[in-house]
């Protein structure tokens, strides 16, 4: 009897253990993205999905549209549809706090995708931006080391701006100190968008007659937006301008001439890991178990567990190393540029 009862048992082991099986190869993952304007978004989405797919998980997503309430609806809508975790790019890093709370409650993992969310038990992933920052500001500091500086940041609504800044004010610090370099104007770009951008550096034109020397933008798209803004006085080119995450248009602007730097953060790698960390805490992995996790104290207080990945400027002079990287081009990185002007196009 006891002899029956133990390959019972055993026998009911098992089972489970091929339904756990069964089960990993089979777990939803929902991401919840911010909005799809930005170029970048949809490499990172590319980058998950082929991960999952890889891993037998299914993907299931929202655009929230730059919309906080949308996205909160967006959240609970990828819970309902069963999803055994999440990975969010929070369109406002304090709104979501409601929705990612309940997806805690309910036992499932959550992945904060490249913008932090203040919550200790939601996994960190993104790049170094404090050093994307400090990347920033050193090449536009390289260009114009004196001067008038307009600093164009992003969304008020994500700590990654104020990352970004903090970085390139660790850069420029002594400069701004001995009145070499003056801030004439700094502002956040609601929602990162581009047309905001440019309104931004409309204004800081106009208040100082366009006695601006360089400027310090957070990303491309407020790169993009403040070119056009010097476009319109005929200052593109000759003042400088910073930028992240090598949007194709911005890797063009360099070898124009128009944008200095673009911090490369490879999108593909981003969302590899994403998908593999989000996977590994479906099945149950301890967050302390994730390859390269690290603490990280938030600006809120809460440590956190996170992964940060490596950034890498971007200028005309080695341009080279995202063709060579597959992320664009040649053709695409030197339309327009004048002959002999530029080593990778010749």
């Amino acid at each position: 009897m006891k002899k029956f009862t133990a390959a019972i048992m055993a026998g009911a082991a098992l089972s489970m253990t091929l339904v756990s099986v069964a089960q990993a190869k089979d777990k939803v993952i929902g991401v919840s993205w911010s909005n799809f304007q930005e170029e970048r978004w949809k490499t990172d989405e590319a980058a998950i999905k082929k991960a999952l797919e890889a891993n037998g998980d299914k993907y299931i997503s929202a655009d929230a549209q730059s919309s906080a309430a949308k996205q909160l609806t967006d959240v609970e809508s990828l819970i309902s549809q069963g999803a055994n975790a999440l990975i969010i790019l929070a369109q406002d890093a304090s709104a979501i706090g409601p929705a990612v709370q309940k997806a805690l409650d309910e036992g499932i993992p959550v992945v904060g995708y490249d913008r932090l969310i203040e919550n200790k038990d939601v996994f960190y992933l993104t790049f170094d931006n404090k050093e994307v920052g400090r990347m920033q500001a050193r090449e536009v500091y390289k260009v114009k080391p004196e001067g008038n500086y307009v600093f164009i940041k992003g969304s008020g609504a994500d700590p990654n701006a104020d990352f970004l800044f903090a970085g390139s004010m660790e850069v420029l610090k002594d400069a701004i100190d001995s009145g070499k370099i003056k801030n004439v104007g700094e502002a956040y770009t609601d929602g990162w968008l581009p047309a905001n951008a440019q309104k931004n550096m409309e204004q800081f034109l106009t208040a100082n007659d366009n006695k601006v020397d360089a400027v310090v933008a957070a990303n491309d798209g407020t790169a993009g937006g403040a070119i056009a803004a010097l476009q319109a006085q005929g200052l593109a080119g000759t003042v400088p301008v910073s930028g992240q995450d090598a949007d194709h248009a911005a890797l063009n602007r360099i070898a124009l001439g128009t944008q200095t730097v673009s911090v490369f953060k490879d999108a593909r790698d981003l969302g590899k890991n994403a998908a593999e960390i989000a996977s590994q805490l479906a099945d149950g992995k301890a967050m302390t178990d994730i390859a390269g996790v690290q603490d990280f104290t938030t600006p809120g207080g809460n440590t956190v567990k996170s992964v940060f990945l490596t950034p890498v400027a971007i200028t005309k002079d080695n341009l080279n190393v995202v063709i060579d990287a597959g992320w664009i081009s040649k053709d695409e990185v030197c339309a327009g540029v004048k002959a002999g002007s530029v080593a990778v196009c010749n």
